[in-house]
């Protein structure tokens, strides 16, 4: 399900320069900004740096499973 929402014009552009750079649309651009957004506010302690990367290696490891090597 998806929601119609308004934003201002200059996020608008910030995010439509990000999306192209990351080949996102920007309506998912706007999401991953919300999900970093809202991931800083619930950890305020961690840098946003870092949370940018937990984000993408959880995202990653959803489409990768890990598999475990036997040593012989």
């Amino acid at each position: 399900m998806s929601t119609a929402i308004r934003i201002d014009d200059e996020l608008y552009n910030e995010a439509r320069k990000s999306a192209e750079a990351e080949s996102r649309t920007v309506p998912l651009q706007v999401a991953y900004w919300a999900r970093i957004g809202k991931a800083a506010l619930d950890n305020p302690d961690l840098p946003g740096e870092l949370i940018r990367d937990i984000l993408a290696a959880k995202k990653q490891n959803e489409f990768e499973p890990f598999e475990f090597r036997s040593e012989k």
